[in-house]
């Protein structure tokens, strides 16, 4: 390394972020209701973009380099690894778009790496990418945006987002003459791992396998049947009256959710199956555990800990749903993803349509969702409730489930 190239490195060995070495991808739509000149113009969004990474993010603009003990992102102060955008035009009409959005095309508006892994060999992997989908029509626009998890969660990716939306928009209507300072300090901090040590915590979940620990990473082990995303919708009056069944036995609304979506799940896999009665049944979750972990708020503003209780298929069939939200609120179950700056994201021309979640194939899956106009303080608009099955797996035998099937997103 030569003198005149500053090197900084930032290590992601002892936090939670290298267990999870996979590109998690978001897809936002846009439309074009006043049709706009330069509507999410190709190069103002590689100038901003570049320009954020550079600025304020050089992490992102780094590279993972892996170590005989360890991962870093390495980083300079004179080269940069900017992130790729790809750009692709469609002749098709807003209502197909927003179709594909809907039934998360990834494979046609997601950039995909050729690699996660991050290796002695293979370290020259995208942070974040970008693919952005135009019309020929010019009606509409669609961003999908991979970051690799091993250097952000959530609240850290959708940090960066609101800050990139809002540095694009500074530039679209001020070009560079004026000072802009990004509204959110950026953040990259995971919790560190040494509690997932302590005999009296747990790391447990069906979908992850914790490899050999000098290998730093775990992978998700999809099963052998394809599985599928059902859109459920959890609406205004229903989120109100479970609300008030939430406070009636003392948990939240999300724990009380997450027990219906459970309880239901199991209920109608155990009546699909009879066998897997006795198998073992996992809640484990993203939560915003704060406190309740010992974890501080400084080390992350949404700490990612994998706390799961565990019943047999059966069990969780037969419980009330009160019981199993009891369970629930034990392990410290709350989603934090309604909270997210998601509907925020202004990069000049207004805010998304609708933002899709992370495309997560593997059975099991449950994403709380919310929609445009979700506030989470008042319940003022429908919830999305995002679930990976597979195929043959019909929500609608289920009661718990049927209530909340969409037969129709606008």
């Amino acid at each position: 390394m030569t003198a005149d190239t500053p090197e900084t490195r930032f290590s992601i060995s002892n936090n939670s972020s290298h267990l999870y070495q996979d590109h998690f991808s978001y897809i936002l739509e846009y439309k074009n209701g006043t049709q706009a000149d330069g509507f999410f113009d190709p190069e103002l969004l590689k100038k901003s973009l570049n320009i954020l990474v550079r600025k304020h993010y050089k992490p992102v603009a780094g590279w993972f380099q892996a170590r005989n003990n360890g991962i870093d992102v390495v980083y300079y102060s004179d080269k940069f690894n900017d992130p790729p955008i790809s750009t692709q035009t469609l002749d098709i009409n807003y209502e197909t778009l927003s179709r594909h959005v809907h039934d998360s095309n990834v494979e046609l508006l997601v950039p995909a790496a050729s690699s996660t892994e991050i290796t002695f060999e293979d370290n020259d992997i995208p942070m974040i990418m970008v693919k952005v989908t135009y019309l020929e029509s010019n009606e509409a626009v669609v961003l999908g945006i991979s970051y690799h998890h091993s250097l952000m969660d959530g609240t850290s990716f959708w940090t960066f987002m609101a800050n990139w939306s809002a540095l694009c928009k500074h530039l679209y209507e001020h070009g560079d003459t004026a000072e802009f300072g990004i509204p959110h300090s950026p953040t990259f901090e995971f919790p560190d791992i040494s509690h997932f040590h302590n005999p009296s915590k747990k790391f447990e979940h069906p979908e992850y396998i914790l490899v050999d620990p000098d290998q730093y990473h775990t992978k998700l082990q999809p099963g052998p049947e394809k599985i599928v995303e059902t859109i459920l919708e959890v609406s205004v009056e229903q989120q109100h009256s479970l609300r008030q069944q939430a406070r009636d036995i003392g948990v939240s609304f999300t724990e009380l959710l997450c027990a219906v979506m459970w309880k239901g799940i199991n209920g109608l896999r155990l009546d699909l199956d009879p066998e897997i009665g006795s198998g073992l049944s996992f809640y484990t979750c993203i939560l915003n555990s704060r406190t309740r972990t010992g974890v501080s708020n400084n080390v992350c503003a949404s700490p990612v800990i994998n706390t799961p209780c565990e019943r047999t298929v059966a069990e969780v069939a037969a419980l009330e749903v009160c019981d199993i939200a009891q369970l629930v609120h034990e392990a410290i179950g709350k989603s934090s993803s309604r909270t997210f700056p998601i509907y925020s994201t202004d990069f000049g021309f207004g805010t998304p349509e609708y933002v899709h979640p992370p495309y997560l194939p593997y059975d099991g899956f449950v994403r709380i969702w919310p929609t445009p106009m979700y506030d989470a303080r008042s319940s003022n608009a429908p919830l999305h409730v995002y679930v990976s099955q597979p195929e043959h797996v019909d929500l609608s035998l289920s009661p718990l489930l049927a209530q909340f099937l969409k037969r129709n997103i606008d």
